[in-house]
């Protein structure tokens, strides 16, 4: 019996599981943020070869 009482005051579990959805959430964040990002770089890529072909002719 003293085993059930002793896991059950045992709170290690549950912030190992709160650890784990921070973790989550910041990786969450940082994919959007790559997401937009990248989607951003690839159009100002785009306009400099654009414009750098437009002056190479």
């Amino acid at each position: 019996m003293k085993i059930f009482a002793r896991f059950a005051q045992d709170e290690s579990g549950a912030t190992a599981i709160e650890y784990g959805l921070i973790a989550a959430l910041i990786a969450v964040a940082i994919i959007a943020a790559a997401t937009a990002l990248g989607g951003n770089l690839s159009n100002l890529f785009n306009r400099i070869s654009t414009r750098l072909n437009n002056a190479a002719v």
